[in-house]
């Protein structure tokens, strides 16, 4: 599996380095951990005639460059010990459009961000380069806020096709490990989804997983699939949230992004991995 690892000079990147490397450390992985410079050329100031105002912000933008990239090659050595290959590399432009553009080019298999914990930034913030890359790309991307000690895993699980092709992507990583999975799924009251469906549903999941070699949880309950999948995330000590690109419930299952998985996305400050299968 090849993993392409967004970092930058905030401390939520390097986590989210360790955090993947923790995911991948009993699977057969390579980590390529890139960090995107800004292309001094393309800056604002340049249509100002300030040579030395241009100077210096291009002088500040390498040494930033070079300070991430030292902390790149510290947290490579994180992964490195757990056995897993890690590259660090410092590339220039655009960090939205970079990230995607290597993302395809390599053609990865998950790419990874780190993302602010802090309640008061996480909607700012989604708002950025996160949510043009979570829009965009075409492949799983795992948001990484915290830390965690991959123990407990949450698949929030709506029966669609992307959503069973996400127990098919996640399983593989975890199977050495043998976390305590929950898989839950929201009879949806704003789609009036049937108890019939709701059940079949689950079984369906449960029993995916259970060919994948693990003994799922199971949880079956009412309500706004937000309201509750946050409520979920939120009294319980989960480590890892799984959740299809693709939503919930029958309006939003052909969506290239439901609003419903980006608003968990947001609500929660837990590592969420957003399945999109590949092209």
């Amino acid at each position: 599996m090849k993993v392409l690892v967004a970092v930058d000079q905030d401390l939520e990147s390097r986590v989210a380095l360790q955090y993947a490397c923790h995911l991948l450390e009993h699977f057969d992985a390579e980590v390529d951990a890139i960090h995107v410079k800004k292309d001094v050329g393309n800056i604002i100031l340049e249509d100002f005639d300030i040579p030395f105002l241009k100077k210096d912000h291009k002088k500040k933008i390498d040494e930033q460059a070079k300070e991430v990239e030292a902390a790149i090659v510290d947290a490579c050595e994180i992964c490195l010990e757990g056995k897993v290959p890690c590259e660090p590399r410092i590339l220039v432009g655009d960090p939205a459009e970079v990230i995607l553009r290597e993302a395809a080019d390599k053609d990865v298999d998950l790419i990874v961000l780190g993302c602010h914990h802090s309640s008061a930034l996480r909607e700012m913030l989604m708002g950025q380069v996160h949510t043009q890359v979570i829009n965009h790309a075409d492949r799983p991307v795992l948001i990484v806020r915290e830390l965690r000690n991959i123990s407990d895993v949450l698949v929030a699980y709506s029966g669609s096709s992307c959503d069973e092709s996400a127990l098919n992507f996640i399983s593989p990583m975890l199977v050495k490990r043998k976390p305590k999975i929950t898989l839950m799924h929201v009879r949806d009251t704003d789609d009036q989804e049937s108890q019939e469906f709701a059940d079949a549903c689950v079984l369906r999941g449960e029993s995916t997983l259970k060919k994948l070699e693990h003994q799922p949880e199971t949880k079956l309950i009412e309500g706004n699939v937000v309201e509750e999948v946050v409520k979920e995330i939120t009294l319980s000590p989960y480590d890892l949230v799984v959740l299809g690109a693709q939503g919930f419930g029958k309006s939003s299952r052909f969506n290239i992004l439901s609003e419903k998985s980006l608003q968990i996305i947001r609500a929660t400050a837990r590592p969420v991995l957003l399945y999109r299968p590949k092209p």
